[in-house]
């Protein structure tokens, strides 16, 4: 009932962000990007393209379509099981980029219909969206972001894409919405956002690593609050320097052992200029930091912790709320901004925060509009929705989905269209490397390169992400507190059109899942996918793909399979 009801959620937040004036490229220039008439342009004055009395047109495209394929996995190493099935799906490709809106999203369902005893029937959601809406113009905001993912749990928590193979299928679900402010009183400029999220994994439940050793417990469900507000002055107008206030308030609520991040700091800062496109920043405040939690309900004969009706460990609501971690005194940071050209952006900072030294920073370049670099480097205190919230909240607002031709699902990341975008991502495999219930702290690094032309369109993608998991003494999580994980990924994709009517797409991945929990081993996952699409007509397009995976585990047989569809796809 209550993963019925968190998907219904999760259906009615996706319809808003898809319908609402929001929405992605299309799936790639696949599936009838041949200058017909698939999905609907539509322009009046307010968009982004300059009309001929120079006034802003605005660009919308919706493409809805329905699919019917048919699948065949076969798996290669250690059985030798093969699974077939049939695919009925339904799905919406919509963008917009007007003046003051921007949005991007992907939304698919689909039924699965399994042949044979092994195969069973299953319906997936899959899907992501991004979209910026102009309430004021230039002044008043309102964001939305929502993900739907399928994805396999190994047993060290980490997460692998598209083995249906495995027995530990789970759905991660995210949505988040809220308003930005941006404003004037005089020279004093101030920005102010609220964002709520929340973000849901269901099964499995929990994984053991090994006999007699403790289960580790899967994320549950979380809520996160993330209010921010800031208010400066530029240098040059009130003072040489630009000088600044701000605070904010961080709040995660994880379902799993009523687990809680509570940061609030307030700060003031400056900005010093050295020449016209360098600066030097620094920053220094008040930060309090607390994660704590409770125990579980535990066997009054054993002392063992008792497992819930679904599966995951049983928060007992009784007990005092146990400290995990607690920072609370002096934060501070220095760094410098380079800005040579509206295309180009550079910042970086090193200083003090939880009770140790800290990094981050980010660079954008986009030498045209076609083309587009990021990198960002962050460190912040956080549990699994929290991340990926915030993962989703750094997406572009105009970008393409990429999906998986075997399996519709999304990908970890998107191709985004070259615009500066201050660092932020089009990848979401920093946040979803594992599902571990328990909060980290989150350090990384990830870096993106996309270009998006009328006939090619590539792009990479890499990252790092290290998590130190914090957790109570004397719970039943304590086994966690102080482990170490680390994700090391690599994505590419390579799509171009071959002629008038067929057009190619391919995607590459890799993942290194380091566990810290010498019980758990290492994962590594590798995988690619070849897809041909022709047009038979305007609205009919045919599509046969091949793919293969290998999952290597240190403590399990490894996995190595291979997949085959042939499929039709009408849009309207």
């Amino acid at each position: 009932m209550k993963a019925h009801l968190s998907r219904q959620i999760f259906a009615v937040a996706f319809a808003f962000g898809a319908l609402t004036p929001a929405a992605a490229h299309a799936q790639f220039l696949s599936y009838g990007e041949d200058g017909g008439d698939e999905g609907s342009d539509v322009g009046d004055e307010g968009g982004d393209s300059m009309g001929t009395h120079g006034a802003r047109l605005s660009r919308v495209r919706i493409t809805p379509y329905i699919e019917a394929q048919q699948v065949a996995q076969a798996e290669l190493s250690p059985g030798s099981d093969v699974l077939t099935y049939s695919v009925l799906a339904a799905g919406l490709d919509a963008s917009l980029n007007g003046r003051n809106t921007q949005a991007s999203a992907s939304l698919r369902y689909e039924r699965r219909f399994g042949w044979g005893k092994k195969t069973n029937d299953a319906d997936v959601i899959s899907g992501v969206a991004r979209a910026s809406f102009g309430i004021v113009p230039r002044t008043l905001s309102f964001e939305v972001g929502a993900l739907a993912s399928r994805m396999s749990v190994e047993n060290n928590g980490s997460t692998v894409s598209g083995n249906d193979l495995s027995n530990s299928i789970t759905q991660i679900y995210s949505v988040y919405a809220g308003p930005s402010l941006t404003t004037h009183a005089g020279d004093v400029a101030i920005d102010a956002h609220y964002r709520l999220g929340y973000t849901r994994v269901e099964s499995p439940s929990s994984l053991m690593l090994a006999p007699g050793q403790p289960l580790v417990d899967v994320f549950d469900e979380s809520v996160v609050h993330n209010a921010q507000v800031h208010a400066g002055t530029r240098p040059g107008t009130v003072l040489p320097v630009g000088l600044g206030v701000g605070a904010g308030w961080v709040r995660e609520d994880v379902s799993n052992l009523d687990q809680r991040v509570d940061d609030k700091h307030a700060r003031a800062d400056i900005t010093i200029p050295v020449s016209s496109d360098v600066a030097l920043l620094g920053g220094i405040g008040y930060e309090h930091v607390e994660i704590s939690s409770r125990d579980a309900v535990r066997d009054t004969l054993t002392g063992d912790p008792v497992i819930g009706p679904d599966g995951r460990y049983l928060t007992d609501k009784s007990a005092p709320r146990q400290i995990a971690f607690e920072s609370d005194g002096l934060i501070w940071d220095a760094g410098v901004l380079w800005r040579p050209s509206r295309r180009t952006a550079f910042e970086a900072h090193v200083g003090r925060r939880y009770d140790s030294t800290s990094y981050y920073g980010s660079f954008a370049y986009a030498p045209s509009s076609k083309t587009s670099i990021n990198v960002s480097v962050y460190d912040n205190i956080t549990g699994f929705g929290g991340m990926v919230t915030n993962a989703l909240s750094n997406l572009p607002t105009q970008f393409d989905a990429l999906r998986n031709p075997l399996t519709g699902d999304i990908g970890g990341c998107v191709a985004a269209q070259g615009s500066l975008s201050s660092g932020q991502g089009a990848c979401l495999n920093n946040a979803l490397g594992s599902v571990r219930s328990s909060v980290f702290r989150s350090r990384g690094i990830m870096a993106t390169a996309g270009y998006a032309g009328s006939r090619v369109q590539y792009g990479v993608g890499a990252g790092y992400d290290r998590r130190k998991f914090v957790a109570a003494p004397g719970t039943v999580l304590a086994s966690a507190n102080g482990v170490i994980d680390e994700n090391y990924w690599l994505a590419g994709y390579l799509n171009g059109r071959i002629d008038a009517n067929s057009s190619f797409g391919t995607n590459v991945w890799a993942n290194w899942y380091q566990s810290g929990d010498a019980l758990s081993g290492d994962v590594v996952a590798v995988g690619a996918t070849a897809a041909y699409y022709r047009s038979i007509g305007n609205h009919l397009t045919a599509t046969a793909a091949i793919g293969t995976e290998s999952v290597n585990r240190e403590l399990l047989d490894d996995i190595w399979t291979a997949q085959a569809m042939l499929g039709l796809r009408y849009s309207f």
